[in-house]
């Protein structure tokens, strides 16, 4: 009997999805409370063309060259020292 009991007691998804109104949560109520007084700016979806970071723009290649001669600085630097792999 306890068992049909819980199972009566357990909360129905669907009877909940057709309710006729449906309350807010307490985060969007908190929003609405405070752009009523107060509404947001614009805000724009991407930032403007040309502006990376705060600084200049700079070209995708410099960032390839600075691996790439960090990794030839790594095959010298291991030649210089006699490196021999183990196999």
């Amino acid at each position: 009997m306890p068992e049909r009991d819980d199972e009566e007691r357990e909360f129905d998804i669907r009877w909940a999805d057709g309710a006729e109104l449906k309350e807010p949560s307490a985060r969007a109520r908190m929003l609405a409370a405070r752009w009523k007084h107060d509404p947001p700016g614009p805000v724009p979806f991407r930032p403007e063309p040309g502006h990376v970071g705060g600084g200049r723009r700079r070209s995708p290649w410099v960032s390839t060259a600075v691996v790439l001669g960090c990794v030839a600085a790594v095959i010298v630097l291991l030649g210089y020292a006699g490196f021999r792999p183990p196999f």
